[in-house]
């Protein structure tokens, strides 16, 4: 499945809720299982010492999906493909590394 198709399949899967602003509930799911993601990260260090399980990564791998949707989602929402970000970011980064920036802060280096 390509990007562009998972984004049209998450989107029926979406139902309004009620806020004003239909950025805010994707927004918010985003950051909340981004958090889950790291939050699990965190004890693979504290309690694995860095091992990571076949049932780590599955758990790991349920939590990307929840964020692919919820990412997929704000995209939707914001009237903005998966391909057209996808493509953007690579052309940035690529860029980067042929200027020598990869590495350093701020978004437009």
């Amino acid at each position: 499945m390509d990007l562009s198709e998972y984004q049209k399949k998450a989107h029926t899967t979406a139902f309004e809720v009620e806020v004003e602003g239909k950025i805010v509930y994707p927004m918010l799911g985003f950051a909340g299982e981004t958090g889950e993601i790291a939050n699990k990260v965190k004890k693979i260090f504290r309690d694995k010492h860095g091992k990571i399980t076949d049932e780590t990564r599955e758990d790991l791998k349920k939590e990307l999906g929840d964020a692919l949707w919820y990412l997929a989602e704000l995209a939707t929402q914001l009237d903005i493909s998966f391909d057209d970000i996808a493509e953007e970011n690579i052309e940035k980064l690529k860029s980067r590394k042929e200027r020598g920036v990869l590495k350093g802060g701020g978004d437009n280096r």
